[in-house]
């Protein structure tokens, strides 16, 4: 298949691009490259993906990498001349919209970026999937709609009325634009919500990444709620297997039941307390944290944890990388990456 992965710079959809170029699919992917974080770590993925950082700088201008099964552009999702331009012109199969300006706390000082990217783009996103006929439209939302639910595990039959922070807001909203685009236009659409993913080439602005960097340099980490906090923990190799599964897998037997339109957890299935896991990261580094005691952040919430039986029932999905695996993965990364 052709597929369209947005966000292809991004953690996620560098993992996902890859998988899918392994397994034989034709990749194109797109990015803007911003500068929420270093753009150094974007490049770096996109030249593991073969694409020359040069090129891959020019907005608008489709690069191909040397194996030719992966093409990418850098593209603003919001830009309503380029993207029917180049969905018009490569004629995708499925798309996987993984781009989206992330984080909780970012979004509380910046809320335009939010409604730009989140909401503009993912509009952007739909209509060129209405008007192009593409076969399956997979996007990512996020265990931040569930709010301060206290129901656990979360469960995609939950109520997600009551978001606590604006790219919360925007998630949930995704969900429904798509649930409104499948109803109007019968476009297959799955919406998956991600689970605090970790692993190696993580967002910098991701805990798994700040405490590492923090104590490798000696500095204190910021423990909020006075690590109080729980978090289901998912590791980048579960996630993005679950995510192919659901790229490939046709969605032939819903259309025929006329459902369309489909959210799906996706996590570890388990909780894991946050001071445990600073523990293994401790355990990995050889080196205890010097830990800043902190009220809880607004926009965060305590606990999270994935109720993913549906996605087991449909996909045959089964998450089974271990936190002492994840750990030490990402650890072993980061100490290649930065010397």
């Amino acid at each position: 298949m052709k597929v369209l992965v947005t966000g292809a710079a991004g953690f996620i959809g560098f993992y996902t691009a890859k998988i899918l170029i392994s397994k034989g699919h034709h990749v194109v992917g797109l990015d803007n490259i911003n500068d929420y974080y270093d753009v150094n770590l974007k490049y770096s993925r996109l030249n593991e993906l073969g694409i020359d950082k040069n090129e891959a700088a020019e907005f608008n201008k489709l690069c191909k990498a040397k194996s030719e099964e992966f093409s990418f552009i850098r593209m603003n999702l919001e830009d309503r001349e380029e993207l029917p331009k180049l969905f018009k012109t490569e004629k995708f199969d499925i798309v996987c919209n993984l781009a989206a300006q992330a984080g909780v706390r970012y979004s509380i000082e910046n809320p335009e970026t939010y409604v730009d990217s989140n909401l503009v783009g993912f509009l952007n996103i739909l209509e060129c999937c209405r008007n192009n006929a593409i076969k399956h439209l997979v996007y990512a939302s996020s265990s931040s709609v569930y709010g301060m639910n206290k129901k656990i595990p979360f469960s995609t039959d939950d109520n997600v009325d009551h978001p606590i922070s604006l790219y919360a807001a925007t998630k949930k909203s995704n969900e429904l634009m798509a649930h409104t685009y499948s109803h109007l236009f019968k476009i297959p659409t799955t919406g998956l919500r991600f689970f605090t993913v970790y692993g190696p080439w993580g967002r910098p602005d991701m805990a798994m990444f700040l405490f590492t960097d923090a104590i490798v340099n000696d500095r204190p980490i910021k423990v909020f709620n006075h690590g109080n906090m729980e978090r289901d923990f998912t590791y980048i190799d579960d996630i993005v297997e679950g995510v192919v599964r659901v790229i490939e897998k046709s969605p032939t037997k819903r259309i025929e039941s006329n459902k369309f339109y489909k959210i799906y957890n996706i996590g570890n299935n388990n909780s894991v307390k946050l001071l445990d896991f600073i523990k293994e990261i401790e355990l990995n580094l050889d080196k205890v944290a010097k830990k800043d005691m902190m009220e809880m952040q607004p926009g965060d919430v305590e606990r999270t944890w994935a109720d993913v039986d549906e996605l087991i029932k449909d996909y045959d999905y089964r998450p089974n990388t271990s936190i002492k695996h994840g750990v030490k993965s990402f650890i072993d990364w980061f100490k290649e990456y930065y010397n």
